[in-house]
């Protein structure tokens, strides 16, 4: 495609993108990194955890962005005596008929909101792999497809805090982001107060409809450009999380295990989502370095060692981003 017209491509459509950000940010103050992230999961449509402490507007963050799509929504309180078929649904039976009736759960809506979700043990938490990878659901002995567009947006407590369950690494690597939420800062926090503590929140407005997330979605997939040098960084990325002695990396004791060829797949896309959402209709280096840490950061398994030397995924990411030679 030539240049100039993708360009104008992209202005066309970043105008919706500047539309939601406008409804978001009358309830955000501040947290840029976190709607951008939001943006890129919905965009590339990806589910999406995001870990924080309490009181950082996770879940009002996550349903000011549904508010902003056309569709449907539900938010799920993760505890620890929530069940599969809480999620999912199950089969009633009903004795004047003899026979069963499926009740479906709610998890057949478009957006999920997964709040706390590591409150609940690993057997709900796993209730979720069909429906995040295959986007189906089966109850009993029948299969039903969920609609499309179906996200499932994830809030997790820091797995220190008190009564968290570690979610399964089969369902960790099927979230496309994982964002980490800091503290605001100061000005940020005299305006969360002046807005929470003495104005009425505004009504967020819909804004995009499920056409227009598929139009933007395939936009994303199929016309941002990525060079094929940039394509061999990005499996360079992944092979240094498994065997990163052939990358002259120290860092073998450290790792478990590597990323998966999910993180290839995710870490491609999320680039060209970060590149559409900075008005480029091409994808730089920089944009792979930028979202790499959220494509990554739960998919490397640390050993015992790095534990023990307090040395974290982000440590392992920012030191591969820093040896690996950019094209």
């Amino acid at each position: 495609m030539d240049m100039e017209k993708l360009k104008t491509l992209v202005e066309e459509k970043s105008l919706i993108v500047h539309k939601i950000k406008e409804e978001l940010g009358k309830v955000l103050v501040g947290q840029h990194d976190l709607v951008n992230g939001m943006l890129m999961g919905l965009f590339t449509k990806g589910h999406i955890l995001i870990e924080g402490v309490p009181g950082l507007a996770k879940t009002s963050a996550i349903n000011a962005l549904a508010a902003t799509i056309q569709v449907d929504f539900k938010r799920i309180q993760f505890t620890p005596d929530l069940l599969p078929a809480d999620l999912i649904g199950t089969e009633v039976y009903r004795p004047k008929t003899g026979d069963f009736t499926i009740r479906k759960g709610p998890i057949f809506n478009n957006i999920i909101l997964a709040d706390e979700i590591n409150r609940a043990p690993s057997k709900v938490q796993s209730a979720l792999l069909e429906a995040m990878q295959e986007k189906q659901v089966t109850i009993g002995k029948t299969t039903f497809k969920l609609d499309d567009p179906f996200l499932v947006m994830a809030t997790q407590n820091p797995i220190e805090q008190e009564g968290t369950y570690p979610l399964p690494e089969a369902q960790i690597d099927r979230f496309i982001l994982k964002l980490v939420l800091d503290y605001p800062n100061k000005s940020e926090e005299k305006e969360i107060m002046k807005r929470v503590g003495f104005e009425n929140l505004p009504e967020i407005n819909n804004i995009i409809t499920p056409d227009q997330l598929h139009d933007i979605s395939d936009f994303i997939k199929y016309e941002i450009y990525m060079d094929e040098k940039l394509k061999d960084y990005i499996v360079d990325l992944i092979f240094a999380t498994r065997k990163p002695a052939e990358y002259g990396l120290d860092l073998e004791q450290y790792i478990q295990f590597g990323a998966s060829p999910r993180a290839t797949i995710f870490l491609s896309i999320i680039a060209r989502a970060y590149a559409f959402l900075n008005g480029r209709g091409y994808v730089t280096p920089q944009d792979i370095k930028m979202v790499a840490p959220s494509v990554l950061r739960h998919r490397i398994i640390l050993s015992y060692e790095a534990e023990a030397e307090d040395i974290s995924t982000d440590d392992i990411i920012l030191q591969m981003l820093e040896s690996i030679e950019v094209p």
